[in-house]
């Protein structure tokens, strides 16, 4: 073999891998993206169907003499929309009302050096290590002195004490990223304190904003263990728990629970897609110069 032969069988390796290797990556991402498209084609199939089937021998997404008779009769003859609206308020109010807090917290954490500093950092890490149903008892035992049970504020105020934690160490992180410069720079231009954070550091703080707030709103949306013990008039129902009375033990509405489910998921995941542009972090430490 001369001596071109072989460099060039040399550079047909590397290439050749590189082509295998991410065929095989290919590969391994539509399997696993097969996986988890299969339930959700079965929650549909069971939706589409005209009765309480689970199980058929087809196996095509679209069930023969499929109609929306289970979406009609959900919107229609069950409490679903006003479950909705509950669910919509208690979402939101945590969302805005963790975000208020937990901006404001993580920037006094991150900034300003005081004293229990440490300590209250400490506790907020503390309460990481112990799961949101350990606290359960204590705080429900709370709600009864306050008179909160079976109220939205009861809800809202567990919800809130078991996802702010995160929130706050989540933009503490990120306001550690930026440097204390520009807020220096915003000070010698006539800014006050407040002023930097409300018009230099919050519009940076963008993607940890975002991610904070999905999290803040799908810890609210999706909980079901904490709604249960605290709401007990159907009416202030959220939607896990409506959606879990069509099911019992000696019968299940398939149907209408496969509707609910999709109709649960279709305004997390137009948020996601929404907010998921603002999601890739900006290069705020390159903001200054020299």
């Amino acid at each position: 073999m001369s001596r071109q032969a072989r460099a060039a069988a040399v550079e047909v390796r590397p290439s050749f891998s590189r082509t295998t290797r991410m065929v095989v990556s290919y590969l391994a991402l539509s399997l696993f993206t097969l996986f988890a498209l299969y339930p959700i084609s079965r929650i549909v199939t069971i939706a589409l169907r005209p009765r309480d089937q689970l199980l058929s021998g087809s196996l095509a997404i679209i069930p023969p003499h499929a109609n929306f008779g289970n979406f009609r009769t959900l919107l229609v003859d069950t409490p679903f929309l006003r479950w909705l609206g509950n669910s919509t308020l208690i979402a939101l109010t945590v969302t805005l009302t963790g975000l208020a807090l937990a901006s404001t917290a993580g920037y006094a954490l991150s900034r300003l050096r005081f004293g229990g500093r440490n300590v209250a950092l400490n506790g907020l890490l503390l309460t990481q290590v112990f799961p949101a149903t350990m606290l359960l008892l204590p705080l429900y035992l709370i709600l009864i002195k306050l008179g909160l049970i079976n109220s939205y504020l009861g809800v809202i105020i567990i919800y809130m004490a078991t996802a702010l934690p995160f929130c706050i160490w989540q933009l503490k992180g990120y306001y550690d990223t930026i440097p204390i410069s520009l807020e220096e720079a915003a000070g010698i231009d006539g800014c006050s304190r407040w002023q930097a954070f409300y018009l230099v550091l919050l519009p940076l703080t963008t993607p940890a904003m975002i991610i904070t707030a999905l999290f803040s709103f799908l810890a609210a949306w999706n909980e079901y263990v904490v709604a249960a013990l605290i709401l007990q008039d159907v009416k202030i129902f959220t939607l896990p728990l409506g959606l879990k009375m069509f099911q019992s033990n000696m019968n299940t509405q398939g149907g209408l629970y496969a509707a609910g489910a999709l109709l649960v998921s279709i305004p997390v995941a137009i948020l996601f897609l929404f907010l998921s542009r603002f999601l890739v972090s900006g290069s705020s430490p390159g903001a200054v110069k020299g």
